[in-house]
C-alpha cells in the first residue's frame, strides 16, 4: 500500500472514530442509553425488596391453594403480588412524576397544569358519594365473606355446603371490590405540574445541550432555543390533552406539528429559536428509547400469526406502493415516494424518519409524509374501531387488523382499547412486531438507494452503504436486544414487574417528550411554499390512499387466515 493510500485509511479511521461524539446519530444512542441506564439503575436497585415480597406472597398462595376454594387470604396475596411493580418504588415513582405531561382537561386549560384541592373536591362532588357507598358495600361483603370462610374453616373445610357458601360470599366480595376500584378511578387528585415541568425542561435541556455543544453548537444559544421549543411542546400537550380533541384524534403529536407550522408560516420562526429546532436529533433519541419497548418475549406471545401479519404484509405493501408511485403515478422524487411508502406500511413516523435518513430525503419530503401519516392516523383510529364493532368482527381479528395498519403506536393502543382488552393486546403486539422492521427497512433502503438510485455506475462498497445507513438504528436494535435478554432471564412475572412496569414506565414517557420536541421542530422549520410543489396533482395523497387501501385489504386477509384458519389454537389461548 502506498504512503498516500495509507494516510487516507488513517484519516478515514480517525474520522469514523470522531463520529462517535461529533454526529447526532451517535449522540442519540448515548443519550438514549444513558436515560435507560438511569431508569434501570433505579428499578433494579429495589429488586431485592420486590423479590422478597413476591416470595412472601407466593408462599401464602401456595399454602392457601391446599384449601378447597380460593380464600380471602389467597385473593389478598394474589392482588398484592400483582401490585409489585418497579414503577411503585419510591425513587422510580418520583422520577415518573417529573416526566408526566400536562393532564387532561375539559373546559379550563389551566387545569392541565394545576388542579387545586378545592377544584378537585368540586369535580369529585358527584363521584365521592358513589365511592363511599361502594367502599361501604365492599366492607360489608368482606365481613360476610370472613364469616362464611370462618364457618367453613371450623368444619375443617369438609362440609360442601359451607365451602360453597364461602366461595359465593368471597365472589361477592371480589365483585364489590372491583366496583370500588372502578368508581375510584373517576376521582381526581389535586396536583401542580408546573414545578416538575420546569425541572424536566432544565434537565433535558442540559442533557441535549452537552451533545449539541460537542457537535459544534453554541451552548448558551442552543440551551435557550431548546427551552423555547420545550415550552411550545408543553402548549401542544395541553391542546392535545383536551378531552374532546383527544377523543377525535387531535392529539399532542398533531398539535405539535400544527403549532410549529402556524408560527413558521405566519410570524416566522424567530432566529434565536432555530438552533433548538433539531428534528433528527430529538426523534433519533426517541427511537432509541423505543427499542426498550420492542421485546422478543412479547413478540412470541402472539407467535407466528402476528409475525405473518407484520413481516409478510408489510414488505409487500412497501414495495408495491413504491413501484406504484414510480410506474403509475410517476412521482418525480424517489425519496418522497419511499418515505411515504415506509411511513404508511411499516409503522408511521418512526419508520419515516429512519427511511428518510437512509434515502437522504429532503426535510420537506419528510414533513409531507409525517403530515399525511398523522392526518390519516387520526381518521383511522376512530373509523376502524367503529367499523369493526358495526360489522361484529371478532375482537382478536380486529386487533390484528388495527395493529398492522394504523401507523402510530399510541393510536394503535387507543383504537385497540376501544374494542376490548384482547384487541388491545393483539394490536399492540402486532405493532411491536412491525416496529422491528424499522432497522431492516432502513438498511435495505440504504443499500437500494446507494447502489441503484444514487449510483452513477461505479462499484459501491460496504463503506458507502455504512455511511448511508442511519447509525441510530443500531442503538434502537441494541436496546431492544439488551432489554429482551434481561426480560428473558428474569422470567414472566419478574420481567413484567421490572421491565414492563419498571424501566419502560420511564422510557416510554421520555420517548413521548422527544417525539413531541421533534414534531414541534418539524413545524418550525416547514415553509408551506416549499411543500406546495410536492402536492402537484395530489400525487402524494393518492399514493398514501392507494397504498393504505392495499394495506388494509392484505392485512385483514392475512390476519383472518393466520389467526382463524392456520393457527386457531393460538387464537384460542389469547
Amino acid at each position: 500500500m502506498s504512503q498516500e493510500n495509507s494516510d487516507i485509511v488513517v484519516d478515514r479511521s480517525k474520522s469514523q472514530f470522531s463520529d462517535l461524539w461529533k454526529k447526532e446519530d451517535y449522540w442519540a444512542i448515548w443519550i438514549g442509553l444513558f436515560l435507560i441506564a438511569v431508569a434501570a439503575f433505579l428499578v433494579f436497585g429495589g429488586r431485592q425488596g420486590l423479590e422478597a415480597k413476591y416470595d412472601q406472597y407466593a408462599a401464602t398462595l401456595k399454602a392457601e391453594a391446599a384449601k378447597p376454594f380460593k380464600t380471602i387470604e389467597w385473593y389478598e396475596a394474589s392482588a398484592a403480588q400483582k401490585g409489585l411493580q418497579g414503577q411503585k418504588l419510591p425513587a422510580v415513582a418520583s422520577l415518573i412524576n417529573y416526566i408526566k405531561t400536562p393532564a387532561r382537561w375539559s373546559s379550563n386549560p389551566m387545569q392541565a397544569l394545576v388542579l387545586s384541592k378545592a377544584d378537585a373536591d368540586k369535580m369529585n362532588a358527584a363521584t365521592q358519594p358513589k365511592v363511599d357507598a361502594a367502599k361501604a358495600a365492599e366492607a360489608a361483603a368482606l365481613d360476610a365473606a370472613r364469616a362464611a370462610q370462618a364457618a367453613a374453616a371450623e368444619a375443617g373445610f369438609q362440609e360442601a355446603p359451607l365451602n360453597e357458601a364461602a366461595t359465593a360470599a368471597i365472589a361477592q366480595w371480589q365483585t364489590a371490590k372491583k366496583a370500588t376500584a372502578d368508581a375510584s378511578k373517576k376521582l381526581v387528585k389535586p396536583f401542580n405540574r408546573i414545578p416538575t415541568l420546569i425541572v424536566l425542561g432544565l434537565c433535558l435541556g442540559v442533557l441535549v445541550t452537552i451533545g449539541a455543544t460537542v457537535m459544534g453548537f453554541n451552548p448558551v444559544r442552543f440551551f435557550l432555543a431548546f427551552l423555547g421549543v420545550y415550552i411550545l411542546c408543553i402548549i401542544a400537550n395541553i391542546l392535545g390533552n383536551q378531552v374532546t380533541m383527544r377523543r377525535y384524534g387531535a392529539n399532542a403529536e398533531i398539535w405539535s406539528i400544527a403549532l410549529g407550522m402556524i408560527i413558521a408560516n405566519t410570524i416566522g420562526t424567530p432566529k434565536w429559536l432555530k438552533d433548538g429546532a433539531q428534528v433528527e436529533y430529538y426523534i433519533k433519541i426517541g427511537l432509541v428509547l423505543l427499542g426498550a419497548d420492542v421485546l422478543f418475549h412479547k413478540i412470541m406471545a402472539i407467535g407466528i400469526p402476528g409475525i405473518f401479519v407484520a413481516w409478510v404484509v408489510t414488505p409487500i405493501v412497501l414495495i408495491s406502493t413504491y413501484i406504484f408511485g414510480q410506474k403509475v403515478l410517476k412521482i418525480p422524487s424517489r425519496t418522497l415516494n419511499i418515505v411515504i411508502s415506509a411511513d404508511m406500511s411499516v409503522c408511521g413516523t418512526s419508520a419515516a424518519i429512519a427511511t428518510a435518513a437512509a434515502a437522504r430525503a429532503k426535510k420537506e419530503e419528510l414533513t409531507l409524509s409525517l403530515g399525511l401519516s398523522m392526518t390519516f392516523t387520526a381518521i383511522m383510529m376512530i373509523a376502524m374501531p367503529a367499523f369493526i364493532k358495526a360489522v361484529g368482527m371478532p375482537e382478536i381479528l380486529g386487533g390484528a387488523w388495527i395493529g398492522g395498519t394504523v401507523d402510530a403506536t399510541g393510536a394503535v393502543a387507543a383504537a385497540g382499547a376501544w374494542i376490548g382488552p384482547k384487541a388491545l393486546q393483539v394490536a399492540a403486539t402486532v405493532k411491536m412486531i412491525q416496529n422491528v422492521l424499522i432497522g431492516v427497512t432502513a438498511f435495505c433502503v440504504a443499500i437500494y438507494f446507494t447502489t441503484k438510485v444514487d449510483n452513477s455506475g461505479e462499484t459501491v462498497g460496504a463503506g458507502e452503504i455504512w455511511n448511508r445507513f442511519p447509525k441510530f438504528v443500531i442503538g434502537f436494535l441494541a436496546v431492544s436486544i439488551i432489554m429482551s435478554i434481561i426480560s428473558a432471564n428474569l422470567g414472566g412475572d419478574f420481567a413484567k414487574m421490572l421491565v414492563d412496569n419498571g424501566v419502560n414506565k420511564v422510557a416510554n414517557p421520555l420517548r413521548g417528550w422527544f417525539f413531541c420536541l421533534a414534531f414541534i421542530s418539524i413545524g418550525l422549520t416547514t415553509d408551506f411554499r416549499a411543500l406546495a410543489k410536492y402536492f402537484k396533482g395530489g400525487k402524494p395523497v393518492i399514493l398514501y390512499v392507494c397504498g393504505q387501501s392495499l394495506n388494509l385489504c392484505l392485512t385483514l386477509l392475512m390476519a383472518w387466515i393466520m389467526f382463524y384458519k392456520v393457527f386457531p389454537e393460538i387464537t384460542a389461548r389469547i
